[in-house]
């Protein structure tokens, strides 16, 4: 918004703006800087977007995308500059992703910006700092793409490149009937744990069979029965392009917690995925695809940081492997011919040309080929063009074969040469080397791979994809493209290839507005401020040059570019001043304490102010190079004025000796002995003032024979201080023999003491001179007599430094010195009735109650030996306080109460106690070692109330009577174990950390709160942990130790009541299933279901939940319920994830991404034979996703705030452990309507 408010100060110096003030001096706002050696740009990250650029990226190196995005005119898409208004139909994000695309390409930026695509997707500033799942935003990017394309020729572009098809089966052995069910994708999830690689996951996925027999049966249409039979899945449809997405993130259950699968996963460059399709006739080529991007996750499973690899198909970028960058530079010529030898087509286009039948016989061709390149074919291009007869029927439009293809010509329209392309010629300059890229090393056929990093982009070789199959920094994703796949010659090395003119016209536009900006920032930061002294409106005076009149007059601004010569600058001066006469001398001159001094004159007209070293703000004295005001001037850094202050000893009026200061100016190079001259004394002694052996600082006398050596060889400076002695004062001298002061001068080092040893008396300071060695006895004795206070303090005092809100502090050691005691001069201290404490005592504050305020502690010297028990006691005897239901907590810096001193026969030295810390005296009596506190809560689930509320409403809850914890619920809001609960305070237990859970349940129900319930035995009770005022983790063996369950000291249980007895095992999972009632829009109450787990599997829980509502399996549709987003994610019908090699453990889909199935999890049930749809959730779903973004809108703080109003009440009677964690936030992408 200032653009132009300092335009007069940051133009070229040309103009020769100057003024007889100072002026202010702005720095130009940098341009983007260009492009580095790769000639490719990256994206700048907007503080938590490398996940977004990295699939950007990927995006942008897919260019059938990217050509197929640009198809889109402006009649179709509209234009960015009609997006505001209401009644245009503007699809901003593909407008936005084309503009990117085109400065990816074609702009000379070293990273361009994604602001604008990001604002088309409705992310604020927060959203643009929280990092996503790439997988996620994969899928969401393409669907807002599919949103925002309805209508235009390119609705169907990402169904047109990335959509496949799999079809499920399961085969009846009974009947050979075959039950098929066909799935769409645009990514394949692959599983990652206890797989090897990519084609393994992909051979248990699509190859192994999944076999229901025993206990395990398929119920059969065509049978009407439970049979065996075989299920299997097949890819049917392969798209052009293939997204692989690895399940790296999984959930351990024994810990509770995520991690990240780091061990050794490997994929293949090129993969044939023939075996895992359902047609299988075509020719191996159909079925080949090209590794082109891996996307990679460096980090763990709370947070990270993604970059790309991808594979530069185009060649647009230069590519130079790390042993090429640090060699010298190569001919450009001998690039050309070397890429000529790389390219088969050009070369086998250049044998047969200088044939004069321009036929011959094609092993003749290839023996010439050995001959003009050194290498045969098979060895050179075999690997990557095949043999050498098929690369020639590959290629007929430029070679004839004959039918028995023995010979070979080349087609007389046949150019030598490819052609250009004519779009090429106002390619911006610092595109022309990429073509050329390709034969730095000789390599052409070497893939071109790339590591963009956000902003930076690095060449790598392929081999580094190797280093990606394993760590915390591995691969994510990976993108593969047919190898069928072929780019026209033109689109190679051509950036410009199917670019929209007006894209083309607008970057070009860009570049030059960007060069411009370049030229002009570089003359701005070439611009130097230069002040100008001007000879005649000064004098000399006091050794220096002073104006005559003042600064203002005397000083001339000019701002000159330093890349100009000194001849320019004379030349500019000239014009500026006009009526100068005589020659000009220019010199470099200081401003100093004792005035403007001249170093060295400016020679060389034709060397630049940046050869002579001119600096920026420079000041330059302009003279005839003689004299100022008819006097000689002396120059260079010998004769440097020195402004000293000078120290003599004067009477004052009432006859006593006093110190006078004034200040003096002396050439460095003048004899330390012309100071008497100087001040017109005969004779005498000068002093230095200098630091001493033990740190304090003395005077020492300069002897006689010194006094012949300058100022500067005693290494004196501007400001330094010499102390005159006159030899006619010798007895008035305000130093001893060996010179320290004893009398005090205009500045001492001082301590501040208050008296606090009379209470009744008005608090008296004084100033007592200390040093940093002083020691604190000292100042004590001396202020005790200043004070004039009773001799007796002097054995039962001490002092106490006073910090800024005038509290006491721990007492100082008298035998420290200030620097010991960490004490600078300045301080202030108290002197305070009392001893001290001895280097074995501590000294310590206290205070009683729930919480230590600033200033009510009391205060007690206790020995660093003394245990924790005898400190306490020690304590309640101050306070009067009886009774051993006490502990010790000790106060951290911010005044909130610690973790208690367990340990009571402990010493405090051992617990790292110190002088000066504030204990806490607590009520409550601590448990012996090895016991837990174990708060009591009783949980029961209870019916429904209400229809159509969702499970967002359970989040509050209201307080009642007795301690009751009570959650708002409904019937027709699905509840996970969270949900429709009512906790109610029991009470407290201390039990061992030794004894068993079945001993907790039996001690819990010894309490008085349970009495009037009615529960046969602890068997037919269910705990669990309590989380965030709810119910957490599920305890199971209730023969384990509690130590084993890890409930920590503090811990918080509750009791769930159960009908019969229950045992679960090990991988038995609780499920909380609510059954959908048709039409309603609403849910039955919950009942409980244990589900085997071991196989993990979607078909074995909808088996599991068809078998427990007697349903049949296939007319069954389940869904987990997430509370926090107040979404249903459905279970797949055909899981392609179930089966592994008969020999290798099955992997836990349900219980990792993307459903993390646990205990307590709700589970929606659909019945299809009365309610055939896909809805799963409620009115009260709709309301709080509409609560969830209202309140992303209007921040978290308000409603965070107010959760903690609400719930600080409900667990006033006992403590619970954490605090709710905050939701996550979901990642969205907002699309206007098209239809």
């Amino acid at each position: 918004m200032f653009g132009d408010l300092f335009e007069e100060d940051c133009s070229s110096v040309s103009n020769n703006h100057y003024g007889k003030r100072k002026k202010l001096k702005t720095k130009a706002l940098e341009p983007p800087a260009p492009r580095e050696f790769t000639n490719l740009s990256g994206i700048r990250n907007q503080g938590g977007t490398c996940y977004l650029n990295s699939l950007l990226q990927t995006l942008h190196f897919t260019p059938e995308f990217r050509e197929a995005l640009f198809s889109l005119g402006p009649e179709e898409l509209g234009s960015l500059e009609e997006k505001d208004n209401p009644d245009a139909k503007v699809r901003v994000i593909p407008l936005q992703l084309q503009r990117l695309f085109a400065q990816l390409l074609l702009l000379d930026q070293e990273a361009a910006s994604t602001e604008d695509l990001t604002g088309s997707f409705g992310w604020t500033s927060n959203e643009e700092m929280r990092q996503h799942d790439v997988q996620e935003l994969n899928r969401i990017l393409f669907s807002a793409l599919e949103s925002s394309l309805v209508g235009t020729s390119g609705h169907d572009l990402i169904n047109r490149l990335y959509h496949g098809t799999i079809v499920n089966q399961i085969v009846c052995k009974e009947c050979k009937n075959v039950s098929e069910k066909q799935e769409d994708f645009l990514d394949l999830t692959v599983a990652v744990k206890n797989v090897s690689g990519l084609e393994d996951a992909l051979w248990n996925m699509y190859v192994e069979e999944e076999v229901f027999d025993s206990d395990n049966l398929y119920h059969c249409g065509a049978c009407d029965r439970l049979v065996g039979a075989a299920k299997s899945a097949k890819l049917r449809k392969l798209p052009p392009f293939l997204t692989v997405s690895l399940l790296r993130f999984n959930f351990d259950f024994v810990k509770c917690e995520r991690y990240k699968e780091t061990s050794c996963y490997t994929f293949p460059l090129r993969i044939n995925l023939k075996p895992f399709c359902e047609q299988s006739d075509l020719d191996d080529s159909q079925y080949e695809y090209d590794l082109f991007s891996v996307i990679i996750h460096q980090g763990g499973c709370h947070g990270g940081h993604y970059h790309v690899y991808v594979k530069d198909v185009d060649r647009l970028g230069s590519w130079q492997g790390q042993e090429e960058k640090s060699k010298p530079g190569v001919n450009l010529e001998d690039h050309q011919n070397e890429e000529a030898m790389e390219d088969p087509l050009r070369t086998l286009k250049a044998i047969l040309s200088q044939e004069e039948n321009n036929l011959i016989p094609v092993d003749l061709l290839g023996q010439k080929l050995l001959k003009k390149i050194g290498i045969s074919w098979n060895k050179k291009y075999r690997k990557q063009y095949g043999p050498l007869r098929k690369f020639l029927q590959l290629h007929s439009q430029v070679f004839l074969l004959s039918s028995d293809e023995n010979t070979v010509g080349l087609l007389k329209n046949c150019s030598l040469e490819v052609e250009p392309d004519p779009q090429r010629k106002d390619q911006p300059t610092f595109q022309t080397l990429a073509s050329d890229s390709a034969g730095l090393n000789g390599r052409a056929s070497c893939p071109h791979w790339f590591d963009i990093n956000d902003s930076k982009v690095q060449p790598i070789e392929e081999k580094d994809i190797k280093q990606q199959f394993q760590g915390k920094e591995s691969a994510y994703m990976l993108f593969y493209r047919k190898s069928q796949l072929q780019r026209p010659a033109e689109a190679r090395a051509n950036p410009r290839h199917k670019v929209p003119r007006h894209l083309l016209d607008e970057m070009d536009a860009a570049n030059t507005e960007l060069q411009a900006r370049r030229a002009e920032y570089d003359s701005t930061n070439n611009n130097i401020e230069l002040h100008l002294h001007l000879g005649p409106h000064y004098h000399f005076f006091n050794g220096a040059l002073h104006p005559v009149v003042s600064e203002t007059e005397s000083v001339w601004d000019l701002t000159f570019d330093q890349r100009k010569t000194l001849g320019d600058l004379r030349q500019s001066i000239f014009q500026l001043l006009e009526s100068w006469e005589g020659d000009m001398v220019l010199s470099v001159a200081k401003l100093l304490p004792a005035g403007l001094h001249v170093y060295q004159t400016l020679d060389g007209d034709g060397l630049t102010l940046c050869e002579l070293d001119v600096a920026d703000e420079e000041d330059v004295f302009v003279w005839d190079g003689v004299e100022v005001g008819g006097v000689q001037i002396p120059t260079g850094s010998d004769c440097e004025p020195l402004l000293l202050n000078v120290l003599r000893l004067a009477t004052s009026s009432e006859g006593c000796p006093r110190l006078t200061e004034s200040p003096r100016v002396f050439p460095a190079n003048a004899e330390v002995g012309s100071v008497f001259t100087a001040l017109a004394v005969p004779a005498g002694v000068v002093l230095v003032h200098e630091p001493g052996s033990a740190g304090d600082e003395r005077w020492a006398a300069i002897p006689k024979e010194d006094l012949a050596k300058t100022f500067r060889e005693q290494g004196l400076g501007n400001g330094s201080s010499i102390l005159i002695q006159d030899s006619s004062n010798e007895n008035n001298s305000l130093l001893t023999k060996q010179g320290k002061w004893i009398t005090s001068v205009n500045e001492v080092d001082w301590v501040q003491v208050k008296n606090f040893c009379q209470s009744e008396l008005e608090e008296e300071q004084i100033t007592i001179p200390a040093t940093v060695n002083t020691v604190v006895f000292d100042i004590r004795i001396k202020a005790i007599k200043e004070l004039k206070l009773m001799k007796e303090l002097a054995d039962s005092s001490c002092l106490r430094p006073v910090d800024r809100n005038g509290k006491l502090l721990c007492p100082v050691p008298d035998s420290y010195t200030l620097k010991e005691a960490e004490l600078k001069t300045g301080s202030s201290l108290g002197l305070c009735p009392g001893k001290a404490p001895t280097s074995s005592q501590l000294f310590l504050f206290f205070a009683v109650g729930s919480g230590a305020q600033p200033g009510t502690e009391m205060e007690v010297i206790v020995e660093e030996t003394i245990s924790v028990r005898d400190c306490l006691k020690i304590m309640l005897e101050k306070f009067g306080l009886p009774g051993d239901t006490w502990h010790l907590r000790k106060v951290d810096w911010c005044w909130e109460a610690g973790e208690p001193l367990y340990e009571e026969e402990a010493a405090l030295r051992e617990l790292m106690i110190r002088s000066g810390d504030t204990l806490l005296v607590a009520e409550g009596r601590l448990l012996p070692p090895g016991f837990l506190k174990v708060s009591v809560w009783w949980y029961q689930p209870r019916g429904p109330g209400a229809q159509g509320t969702s499970l967002q409403d359970q989040t509050t809850g209201t307080p009642s009577a007795g301690g009751l914890r009570r959650a708002a619920s409904a019937p027709g809001a699905p509840g996970d174990v969270h949900g429709d609960t009512c906790l109610r305070y029991l009470g407290d237990l201390e039990i061992s950390e030794d004894a068993t859970l079945a001993e907790l349940k039996s001690q819990a129900l010894a309490l008085p709160s349970l009495s009037e319930l009615c529960v046969p035995s602890p068997a037919f009770l269910r705990a669990w942990t309590v989380d965030g005022r709810r119910p957490g983790r599920l305890l199971r063996d209730s023969r384990q130790q509690l130590r084993e369950h890890k409930l920590g000291r503090r811990a918080a249980v509750c009791l769930e009541p159960l009908q019969e007895e229950e045992l679960l095992g090990p991988r038995d999972v609780l499920l909380r299933t609510r059954l959908r009632l048709p039409g309603e829009r609403a849910y039955a109450p919950p009942a409980d279901l244990v589900w085997d787990a071991a196989r993990a599997t979607a078909s074995s829980l909808r088996q599991r939940v068809a078998e427990f509502y007697s349903l049949p399996v296939e007319k069954v549709e389940i869904a987990k319920y997430f509370p926090d987003k107040s979404e249903w994610l459905p279970v797949s019908s055909w899981n392609q994830q179930t089966t592994k090699r008969k020999k290798k453990k099955k992997q836990d889909n349900l219980l990792g991404a993307p459903y993390y199935l646990k205990d307590g999890d709700t589970v929606g049930v659909k019945n299809l034979l009365v309610e055939d749809d896909d809805d799963f959730g409620t009115a009260g779903d709709d309301a709080g996703r509409g609560n969830q973004t209202q309140q992303l809108a209007l921040g978290t703080g308000a409603s965070q705030e107010a959760l903690r109003v609400r719930s600080s009440d409900i667990f006033s009677s006992a403590e619970t452990p954490s605090q709710p964690h905050r939701p996550e936030a979901s990642l969205s992408i907002r699309v206007g309507s098209f239809r």
